[in-house]
C-alpha cells in the first residue's frame, strides 16, 4: 500500500500542468495566475542569465504568463541583436532617443536613482509624475524597463558586460530600496522570499516587477497588477516551505589563508 502511494507521489511530481503554469502538477499555480495576462502599458524586458533556465525556483516564466507586455531575452548580456525594440532604439539619434520616451533599468547601486524619487523628480520639473506609457508614430515603445534575473554575482557580471549598451540606448539606472548594510531574509522570515538574499532589499525577480509596476503604472491599475504578482509569489513560497521538512543551515563563511575568525 504505500508503495503504491510513494509511486503515485512520484508519478504527480513527474507530470506537468496543462493548465497554463506548466509546473509539477503537485504543485500547481493556476489557480492564482490570471485568466487572461494582464496588460500594462510599461514595457518589462527581463535579461535572464542562462543558468536561471534550469532553476526550478525561477518566477521568470510566471511572469510571461501574468504580464502580456514583457519579453525575456536569455544572456549574459545586451548587445545588437538581443532585442528588435532595444535594436530600434540604438540605432536612433540622440534626439530621436529623447523624443521616443525612458528607458529604465533596474538594479542597485551608487549610480542608481530610487524609482520613486525618479518618479517625484519628473513631478518637480513640471513634467506628468507617470510618463507617457503609449507606443508613438514609429511604434516605439516610451516607457521601458529592464530587469536583470540572475543570482547576485552573475547579476553584476551581466550588468558590467551590458554597459556599453546601455549607455547607447541611454538608459537611466533605477533601483528599489535597499541596504547593503542588512542582512538578506530567507523564506523562514519573508512569505516573499524563495531564496537566500544576499542584503536587505533583495527580492525575486517576480516581486521586483510587482514593486516597480506599482510606481509606474496608472492608478488604480498599478495596485491591482502588484496584488496579483505578488499572489503567484505567495503561492510559491507557500509551497516551498511545505515541502522543506526543516530550513537549511547558512554556509560557513570561507576566510582568507592566513586569516583566522575572530571568536565572540
Amino acid at each position: 500500500m504505500e508503495d503504491c502511494r510513494g509511486e503515485q507521489k512520484q508519478k504527480q511530481q513527474r507530470e506537468k500542468c496543462r493548465g497554463g503554469c506548466e509546473r509539477p502538477a503537485n504543485v500547481c499555480l493556476c489557480n492564482v495566475l490570471p485568466s487572461e495576462a494582464l496588460e500594462t502599458s510599461t514595457r518589462i524586458i527581463i535579461l535572464q542569465h542562462p543558468h536561471e533556465l534550469r532553476h526550478k525556483l525561477s518566477t521568470v516564466p510566471l511572469i510571461q504568463k501574468c504580464l502580456h507586455n514583457s519579453q525575456v531575452i536569455v544572456g549574459r548580456r545586451l548587445h545588437m541583436g538581443s532585442s528588435p525594440i532595444l535594436d530600434a532604439i540604438c540605432s536612433q539619434s540622440d534626439a530621436e532617443k529623447s523624443k521616443c520616451g525612458h528607458v529604465l533599468f533596474l538594479f542597485p547601486g551608487e549610480e542608481a536613482t530610487d524609482l520613486e524619487t525618479w518618479i517625484s523628480n519628473r513631478a518637480q520639473s513640471g513634467m506628468p509624475d507617470h510618463p507617457p506609457q503609449i507606443e508613438n508614430e514609429n511604434g516605439g515603445i516610451l516607457l521601458l524597463l529592464i530587469v536583470i534575473d540572475g543570482t547576485w554575482q552573475h547579476a553584476k557580471e551581466m550588468v558590467k558586460a551590458s554597459m556599453a549598451f546601455l549607455s547607447s540606448i541611454k538608459a537611466f539606472q533605477v533601483c528599489l530600496p535597499y541596504d547593503r548594510n542588512t542582512q538578506g531574509h530567507s523564506m523562514w522570515n519573508s512569505d516573499l522570499i524563495l531564496r537566500k538574499e544576499p542584503f536587505g532589499g533583495c527580492v525575486s525577480t517576480i516581486e521586483a516587477v510587482a514593486r516597480s509596476l506599482r510606481i509606474l503604472e496608472p492608478t488604480p491599475f498599478a495596485v491591482e497588477i502588484e496584488h496579483r504578482l505578488l499572489s503567484v509569489l505567495h503561492a510559491m513560497v507557500a509551497f516551498q516551505s511545505h515541502n522543506l521538512k526543516k530550513p537549511m543551515k547558512p554556509r560557513p563563511r570561507l576566510h582568507k589563508k592566513g586569516h583566522c575568525p575572530t571568536a565572540t
